[in-house]
């Protein structure tokens, strides 16, 4: 496997976490968004949107974080999986993940920030609030989520990592990059520890990938 993808980008960090659960062997080819690469032609033959992540599993390319992740749980079902096999404790995760995915990421990722700054001329303190602002609003959602369900445990949903954690971990990293305080947020931030005690999870970290 190839995976085309930016250490910073939080939708390429979930990626990254999801195949070292997995224990499933990638060769990783950075695009560097700092560059504009992923509007190279060589990266809109793999992702028409100029995004990444971008996933080539024998030849057939995969977009889109989460459907790569439900893709590596079905295409491999030997791994650990991201998912229960129960059906409502499986909507329960993707609810969880999809607070952050749809909610959360999409108003405060890098292409967001930057047309704040080059349509709008934000300034770097008012970029901070508005990011600031998103987070604490869905964190606030989420943390309820977590602390008042009997389903929650030492991870997300029960005492195994899941699609709910893998999403979680890169959005509390970005969180502490933009100065949230994490401190009212207490079951986000002892789940996010228990997962970053967990090799699969310090592997994938930013600071640790190729272009870093």
């Amino acid at each position: 496997m190839i995976l085309y993808d930016y250490c910073r980008s939080s939708a390429a960090y979930r990626v990254r976490i999801a195949l070292n659960l997995k224990g499933l062997a990638y060769e990783q080819v950075p695009v560097n968004l700092l560059k504009a690469e992923q509007r190279g032609e060589e990266n809109l033959a793999r992702n028409p949107q100029g995004l990444v992540p971008s996933l080539d599993d024998n030849g057939e390319m995969l977009n889109q974080s989460l459907t790569m992740c439900e893709y590596l749980d079905e295409a491999y079902p030997e791994t650990l999986q991201l998912l229960p096999s129960d059906v409502l404790e499986r909507a329960r995760v993707r609810s969880l993940a999809q607070l952050i995915a749809c909610d959360i990421h999409p108003v405060n990722n890098l292409r967001i920030l930057k047309y704040l700054v080059s349509e709008f001329g934000v300034t770097d303190e008012q970029k901070t609030a508005w990011y600031q602002h998103w987070v604490q609003e869905g964190f606030a959602a989420l943390e309820r989520a977590l602390a008042d369900s009997d389903q929650t445990g030492k991870f997300c949903h029960g005492d195994d990592p899941t699609l709910a954690d893998v999403l979680l971990v890169p959005q509390v990293f970005n969180a502490n990059r933009f100065k949230v305080d994490m401190s009212v947020y207490p079951t986000i931030a002892r789940i996010a520890d228990a997962c970053n005690e967990l090799k699969a999870f310090t592997d994938a970290h930013p600071d640790l990938q190729p272009g870093a």
